[in-house]
């Protein structure tokens, strides 16, 4: 099981919580905690395998809503507690409000999430271990970077209950090449980390051990980049990518343009004309 990141002096912690039962609270479902500009996201679900209720969905995209607002975070990391990243959507709490009309309104929460993830100016970096499955998988795709550990498992797992993974489908049709995507959906075969790497899924693999220090370096250097561009990609990114190549390199010159009048940009180009080290301002 993974503890939770021990907390240095001066940073905030935060917690969402599930509803009240009697007088006794239930553990928090989402832990927070800003620690030298890096958001740490922590689903709390273990015992369910943290998977995606709807008080948990609706947590994500709250923390991801807020934090567009919060200069002070450069970078998020989502991670899990327990056994596994996420195993998809709760079941269980699904068949208790059986109902096309309620699978409608879930749906469309779960993709209003998801989008939070993209439409959040700063990237948001999966950390992975154990299984990621069906929506879990889908969140792994929609993160803009992803660290597993070698023992990671990942699925879309659904159509072996019956049900094909439709909006998984969209995050993973995004990542993964065409064939490999219809593949897992269509099979719901788990494929592992090392896989996951070939199919670009995930950025990179590594052992248990080293999860964390991965994902320190990979934070660490997105920190040293200048806010003003990193915004400025990302959005570009996900923007240009739903376009035609004429549309897209329209919106990128009008981008760029832009990006060359930043305060920092102006810095970096002359500092690398000085040949000197910039010096940020923000």
């Amino acid at each position: 099981m993974i503890a939770p990141r021990t907390l240095a002096r001066g940073s905030r912690m935060s917690s969402v919580m599930q509803p009240m039962t009697g007088a006794e609270p239930q553990e928090p479902i989402l832990l927070q905690s800003l620690e030298d500009g890096v958001l740490h996201l922590t689903l709390n679900r273990p015992q369910q395998f943290n998977a995606l209720s709807e008080d948990m969905l609706t947590a994500l995209t709250g923390a991801m809503r807020e934090c567009a607002h919060r200069p002070q975070v450069r970078v998020v990391v989502l991670s899990a507690k327990g056994k596994a990243f996420c195993a998809g959507h709760d079941l269980k709490q699904m068949r208790e409000r059986h109902g096309q009309d309620y699978y409608t309104a879930l749906f469309a929460r779960c993709s209003e999430c998801m989008r939070s993830i993209v439409e959040l100016p700063r990237p948001v970096i999966a950390r992975v271990h154990g299984l990621a499955t069906a929506a879990g998988c889908q969140l792994v795709a929609t993160c803009d970077l992803a660290v597993a550990s070698e023992s990671a498992e990942f699925a879309v797992s659904g159509i072996n209950l019956g049900l094909f993974c439709s909006t998984p489908s969209v995050a993973l049709s995004r990542n993964v090449l065409p064939k490999r995507a219809f593949e897992m959906l269509m099979t719901g075969e788990f494929i592992n980390a090392a896989t996951a790497v070939e199919y670009g899924l995930v950025n990179r693999a590594v052992p248990e051990a080293q999860l964390d220090g991965a994902i320190d370096t990979l934070t660490h250097t997105i920190k040293r980049k200048p806010p003003v561009a990193v915004e400025t990609g990302k959005r570009l990114f996900y923007r240009q990518a739903e376009m035609s190549l004429g549309e897209a390199y329209r919106l990128a010159g009008k981008t760029m343009a832009c990006n060359m009048m930043a305060e920092d940009t102006v810095e970096g180009v002359d500092a690398f004309i000085a040949k000197r080290s910039p010096k940020w301002n923000h």
